[in-house]
């Protein structure tokens, strides 16, 4: 989603040399769609530091899950063939070093408020 893409890209930047510390992460929900090498150009257009992740559908099926993540195919039958949207659910979720949930950014929160309690938590860490 370029929004949240967008979003991210904002919270590295207020979080300055901090930014250091995190691992920005976007996984798609369309690997059929994106391959690694158009993730890899898709998410340094926002920030280089953002990696860009894919799957096999099972894979990605199970991330998803994992972060109880909804997504599907929206075709649309006057469209040519294979033309589709994705629709999904939308958020950020903030994982310690260890890969633990810490907390789930609702879409739409504001960049500074993700931004300040990412430094609280690595300033606490």
């Amino acid at each position: 989603c370029p929004t949240t893409l967008v979003e991210m890209a904002g919270v590295l930047g207020l979080l300055g040399e901090k930014a250091g510390q995190l691992q920005p992460i976007f996984i798609s929900l369309d690997p059929d769609r994106d391959t690694v090498q158009v993730l890899k150009t898709y998410t340094a257009f926002f920030d280089p530091r953002i990696i860009g992740l894919t799957g096999s559908p099972e894979l990605v099926k199970r991330a998803a899950r994992n972060f109880k993540v909804r997504y599907a195919k929206v075709m649309n039958p006057e469209a040519r063939a294979n033309t589709y949207a994705l629709d999904h659910s939308a958020g950020m979720y903030l994982l310690d070093p260890d890969g633990q949930f810490i907390k789930k950014f609702a879409y739409g929160t504001e960049v500074s408020s993700m931004a300040a309690e990412i430094r609280s938590f690595i300033n606490l860490h």
